[in-house]
């Protein structure tokens, strides 16, 4: 901390060099400084709320800060350097958690212009913030755990307490459980809180400059979505220096007597099955992913050997297309998968170039309907694209569903349920009729990854599926089969009733 923190009065110089002192070293130097640079100037104006920041930054959040606030963009999102991200995470990771996931802050009860409030004007105190993580799939201390893993900005490992929720990897930011002084003051004074459930956010990397982004999760009730704030496709970025290898994972917590509504059955042997193919055509067989090794790779290479990985590189095919051909050529390290717990998927981009995935987990925590969007994911990002827990449910929810909506049908048809606007007993419901013919193919689909290497597809791209890509992985998860297997053998027949 300077002896002598600079004021609002001074030179914007002066300002932007005391701060940049105090950042974390996430980001690149010159990025850092364009940042603080523009917000200084931002500021310049409101010499109260200036003093505020030079106050929270300079003493690291000891001392009591009013908000901070800048106005908000159309897109919610403030450019900086080329780059687009939630202005809010940019100055958090600059000033406090250097590694921090665009998802993961949630805001103190005292902040009024909290990003999350919807404000024109948007707060961008670090000290604000809280940093918060998922609890994770299950119920034990364990799978927590999975969670709260730290990758500090020098390499290092570190996990947080298993009972923690709030997590604080960096010495300068206050613990969860012992908040700073001015969060102590401001909390007395502010109204008690509403609901007392967790908050629950995606942990997943920082947008950059993609066509899209994702806003972050309103922490306060968990039923309250994402809000997407751009166009079809999502971007993920990077956390961290990117990690090559399987030297910095972590190894898939195995949960015991864990399962899911009373299921009992054993889990199955291979924890998933990946198929490649190159626009519409499957080349060669399918890759079975035993469930001993939670981590493989996908990548552009040609060891035939199997195992925990899946090269691309040595499969051929005679109708091979030119934009195939090329594509194939920067694939290189691909990607990795890892399995956790019983069932939750992470995926880290090992590739030089963006990976795009559909994943009905990213697009249910963007408050997108399934399959609506396609998500960009950046080279070194690392981010959870599947959980076990919320597919279990929907999967649940869509068949009971289904079921009740053909059970409708059905008695509507024989007359039996003369709703308005029905015609000789039969009542037209074209969401009704939609629900009735959700079928096995739609429920299984909640259990399938599907990743294209290099080239994107969707609104926002020439190529409206991904089969028009020129290659691509689908991945069938085997656990979430077994438990959709086992929700259908369970549900009821459907009783119309008697027909007339």
């Amino acid at each position: 901390m300077s002896v002598n923190p600079p004021s609002s009065n001074d030179a914007c110089l002066s300002i932007v060099h005391s701060l940049m002192c105090h950042r974390q070293g996430g980001e690149n130097e010159g990025f850092a400084k364009r940042a603080i640079e523009s917000l200084v100037k931002k500021l310049k104006e409101k010499k109260d709320e200036l003093d505020s920041l030079i106050t929270a930054i300079t003493t690291n959040g000891v001392h009591p800060s009013k908000c901070v606030t800048i106005q908000r963009t159309l897109d919610g999102r403030l450019q900086v350097a080329g780059r687009k991200g939630f202005p809010h995470v940019i100055y958090a990771r600059l000033w406090r958690w250097p590694d921090l996931h665009k998802n993961e802050l949630k805001h103190v009860k005292f902040c009024q212009y909290a990003f999350d409030l919807k404000y024109d004007n948007v707060c961008v105190n670090p000290y604000h913030y809280e940093r918060v993580v998922s609890p994770g799939i299950g119920t034990s201390r364990s799978s927590r755990s999975v969670s709260l893993l730290t990758l500090h900005s020098d390499g290092r490992l570190q996990t947080a307490s298993p009972q923690a929720q709030v997590m604080t990897p960096t010495p300068r930011s206050p613990t969860p459980t012992q908040p700073s002084p001015h969060q102590q003051a401001a909390q007395q004074q502010s109204q008690p809180p509403t609901n007392n459930n967790p908050p629950t956010l995606l942990l997943t990397p920082t947008g950059r400059t993609g066509t899209a982004a994702i806003s972050t999760l309103r922490a306060r009730r968990p039923s309250t979505v994402t809000v997407w704030t751009g166009s079809s496709t999502a971007s993920y970025t990077p956390i961290g220096p990117q990690q090559n290898g399987r030297a910095h994972q972590q190894p898939p917590l195995h949960h015991q007597n864990h399962h899911f509504c009373g299921v009992f059955s054993a889990g199955p042997e291979f924890w998933c099955s990946i198929s490649y193919f190159e626009m519409d055509v499957q080349v060669g067989e399918m890759f079975k992913v035993p469930s001993s090794c939670p981590v493989v790779t996908v990548d552009g290479y040609v060891d035939p050997s199997g195992g925990d990985r899946f090269c691309l590189g040595q499969l051929s095919n005679v109708h091979r297309t030119d934009a195939s051909e090329r594509a194939r050529l920067h694939i290189g390290k691909g990607v990795q998968l890892e399995c956790r717990g019983e069932g939750d998927v992470w995926m880290r981009c090992m590739s030089d170039h963006a990976v795009f995935v559909q994943s009905y987990y990213l697009d249910r925590e963007a408050g997108r309907a399934p399959g609506d969007a396609v998500h960009k994911i950046y080279p070194g990002a690392y981010i959870k694209v599947f959980d076990l827990r919320q597919c279990h449910r929907q999967m649940q929810q869509q068949a009971a569903t289904a079921q009740a909506a053909a059970a409708a049908q059905a008695a509507a048809v024989a007359g039996n349920i003369p709703g308005p606007g029905s015609v000789g007993g039969i009542a037209p419901a074209v969401s009704l009729s939609a629900a009735a013919g959700i079928g096995v193919d739609d429920l299984r689909r909640l259990c399938i990854l599907r990743l294209s290497f290099v080239k994107g597809w969707g609104p926002d791209y020439p190529r409206q599926s991904i089969k028009h890509t020129p290659c691509w992985v689908e991945v069938h998860l085997h656990r979430a089969l077994q438990l959709l297997d086992e929700v259908l053998h369970t549900m009821p027949l459907a009783d119309p009733g008697p027909a007339n």
